[in-house]
């Protein structure tokens, strides 16, 4: 039976053979040239797109909400930290009192962990009390532990223009999280993404009503041009990546001639240099330091290039600067960076990619 199966096979015409003869087959070629990348489609239940909010050319953020029924806040998608905290009832200074404030009494779905930890960050520290409640982000819902602020500092939280914040880093780099999990390693657990994959886009003019998107789950080819290009993670706590060399005017400064680090950094605005760096980079370009913090360097004269690897180098003629204060010499890589480059944080294999913004 097998023979005869197998002689049948090879007698018999294929579909091609079939279509010629009738002469169908160009005219079905002509109008069938079709993408073969097309054939990868995601699940459009598992894949989200959240839209981006911007304020002031500053800061990206979007809206979630927590609880049942839903209490709504608009938080940072920060890719430099792994807790989700929102202000609380109680939380009575004024940063608390100038934005929404999470009300544990009115959700039926609130459980109390009973924890209180600090979380600091580079303009400020607070500190939460450790809750569960579902959390809904775009069209994607789960259970996750979040943070409920019980004091915020005013400086920076009273003038943000966000509620809370939502942390995107790897688990390693959370506060309170003994055996739990962060927000993303949710969505994947409870089968809420397609891919182990999310992404930025932000806009190079930004408004009040757009400033971007966040995809959950996917890529969006509309919004980059050229290939993606890929940087491994160096260390799972932030996104943190590798730099081979820091040149100004197409010129090797030797800053990172023995390797340097940099974290990819969602929730900061500013491109921000090592402080043993400074100097000699406000040197080499005749920029001026404010404050012993802040450097404004604006049209300068000289392009500034990062050259991650040999395949992306991004470059500068504006761009603002400011210290790094961290422990060890990291660079960061803010949203005046991620303006120009479409970053996707791929989970399973541990590295972020680049690709020009559309």
């Amino acid at each position: 039976i097998k023979s005869l199966v197998l002689l049948w096979i090879l007698k018999g015409k294929s579909i091609r053979e079939n279509m010629k003869e009738k002469g169908v087959l160009e005219e079905f070629l002509k109008n069938n040239r079709v993408d073969p990348a097309l054939k990868y489609h995601f699940n459009e239940y598992n894949v989200a797109y959240e839209p981006i909010s911007n304020n002031l050319n500053s800061f990206y953020f979007g809206e979630i909400s927590i609880g049942t029924p839903p209490q709504n806040f608009l938080v940072l998608m920060d890719t430099g930290s792994a807790n989700l905290w929102v202000p609380s009832v109680y939380c009575n200074t004024a940063a608390c009192g100038n934005h929404n404030r999470f009300n544990p009494s009115a959700s039926s779905t609130y459980t109390n962990n009973g924890q209180t930890f600090s979380l600091y960050y580079g303009s400020g520290s607070l500190t939460v009390m450790l809750g569960y409640d579902t959390v809904q982000v775009s069209k994607l819902c789960m259970m996750q532990e979040i943070g409920l602020s019980q004091n915020e500092p005013s400086s920076p939280f009273y003038y943000a223009s966000f509620d809370g914040i939502l942390g995107m880093s790897y688990p390693s780099a959370a506060v309170g999280h003994v055996g739990g999990y962060t927000i993303m390693q949710q969505m994947l657990r409870q089968g809420q993404l397609s891919e182990p994959i999310f992404s930025f886009y932000f806009s190079r003019q930004p408004t009040a009503q757009y400033g971007g998107e966040l995809i959950l789950g996917g890529i969006d080819t509309q919004m980059f041009s050229g290939e993606i290009t890929w940087a491994p993670v160096t260390r799972e706590a932030y996104w943190q990546i590798g730099i081979e060399e820091f040149l100004i005017g197409n010129q090797a400064t030797g800053l990172c001639s023995q390797g340097c680090q940099a974290v990819v950094d969602t929730g900061t605005y500013l491109l921000a240099v090592p402080q043993q760096y400074m100097s000699t980079f406000l040197q080499a370009v005749g920029g001026q330091e404010y404050n012993g913090e802040v450097s404004g360097l604006v049209n300068f004269g000289k392009h500034l290039c990062i050259k991650i690897n040999r395949y992306i180098a991004v470059c500068y003629q504006n761009i603002v600067m400011s210290k790094s204060q961290l422990r060890q010499p990291l660079w960061i890589f803010g949203d005046v960076f991620l303006k120009e480059y479409y970053s996707v944080y791929d989970m399973a294999n541990n590295r972020v990619g680049f690709a020009p913004s559309a």
